[in-house]
């Protein structure tokens, strides 16, 4: 009889650390630069340029360097601060999270006049020079100030704007790939199913020649499963206690064909059930283990599945006293196992794993062991 020591546990959504597609496109670098932590990145980069800007003024022109590294300071910050806050009030594009066509213009000239005007009278305040001082003095060198000062607003603008841009680029293609890893894990699941339902008729048909009631049952059983299966999520994870459920509904079916040849025990720990996992990643294992390993033995065996955690991964086994890995055929044929590698690869990279190897105590047979990266908010 199947054996559960642990009842599964109702499963969460998906963990945090696999995030939807949709959370990825509304994270737009407009989005972050909009934060604290965003306006404090980009004052600092201003700060670099305006501290260059000043060495460049007291080695061009002379005089105390601090009176230059000062001015440069009140009036680059005034600047930065008027342009990157005032795209609030622009109704920034909320890819480039900057205002478009004339807006742009318009704020990067007011940021530029306004960001002067405040920054001297400042720096002026703190030296305590009369208040405009370097509005009374030349007007070609007061032009030639702003003139400046439009150049490196531009430059800095630009740096800000491609820096968006790049991220703006990168972002999308990794939205690009999560939806190609999406649909590629959705394409291996459908070609789960049908190889599983073609071998589950495969046997059917031959159990109708021989025992008509049983055939009966077990085709009650398989309409029962896939009801069940279709009408599962088709999200790319689902809850460990799902996928067990499943299991254990396919257990069911093949022991009305195999009878008492087949013993089976499902173990989940309590605390594991909410771990996600990809829909449809144990069956072809125990489909393996009851092909390959229990069948081709007369008396049949035993096949026990279970899950534990092995520090920052989470370990499920697949362990049958059947024929064994040698009499199993070569690792090309066994369809179900590669669409399980594939799936894991995408899904988890070298992270995730699974291989095949013999069992070593006396009851021998072989062992399934998938490894998934442990998922801590589950």
């Amino acid at each position: 009889m199947r054996c559960v020591r642990a009842a599964p546990e109702p499963g969460p959504d998906l963990p945090a650390h696999l995030p939807h597609n949709s959370a990825m496109r509304d994270a737009s670098p407009a989005h972050e630069s909009f934060t604290a932590g965003g306006f404090a990145r980009h004052g600092l980069i201003v700060l670099g340029f305006n501290t260059f800007i000043g060495i460049a003024l007291a080695i061009g022109r002379g005089g105390d360097w601090r009176i230059q590294m000062v001015y440069a300071q009140c009036i680059g910050l005034s600047i930065w601060a008027l342009m990157d806050f005032g795209r609030l009030a622009f109704s920034p594009n909320p890819e480039t999270g900057w205002p478009e066509g004339w807006r742009r213009v318009a704020l990067q000239l007011g940021a530029v006049l306004g960001g002067y005007l405040i920054g001297s009278t400042i720096a002026d305040a703190l030296f305590g020079r009369p208040l405009l001082d370097m509005w009374r003095g030349s007007p070609r060198m007061l032009l030639s100030y702003l003139l400046m000062c439009l150049a490196v607003s531009a430059g800095i603008s630009f740096y800000f704007h491609a820096r968006n841009q790049d991220q703006l680029r990168l972002r999308q293609l990794a939205a690009a790939q999560r939806d190609v890893a999406e649909h590629r894990l959705k394409l291996l699941e459908s070609q789960l199913e049908p190889h599983m339902l073609f071998n589950t008729l495969a046997n059917l048909r031959v159990l109708i020649a021989l025992d008509p009631p049983r055939a009966q049952q077990m085709l009650d059983q398989l309409i029962a499963f896939l009801r069940a299966t279709l009408s599962a999520s088709r999200a790319p994870l689902h809850p460990l206690s799902a996928e067990f459920a499943r299991v254990g509904d396919y257990l069911d079916l093949m022991k009305i064909r195999m009878g008492e040849r087949l013993q089976t025990e499902l173990d989940l720990p309590a605390g594991l059930g909410t771990q996600a996992v990809p829909p449809m990643l144990l069956q072809p294992l125990v489909e393996n283990a009851i092909k390959h390993g229990l069948e081709p033995h007369v008396e049949g065996g035993r096949l026990v599945v279970s899950a534990r955690r092995d520090g920052d991964a989470l370990v499920l086994d697949v362990r049958d006293t059947g024929a064994g890995l040698s009499a199993a055929p070569a690792d090309g044929t066994h369809f179900g196992l590669s669409q399980v590698r594939q799936r894991l690869a995408t899904l988890h990279g070298e992270a995730a794993s699974l291989t095949l190897a013999a069992a070593v105590d006396a009851e021998g047979g072989t062992l399934a062991t998938v490894r998934l990266p442990w998922s801590p908010s589950a």
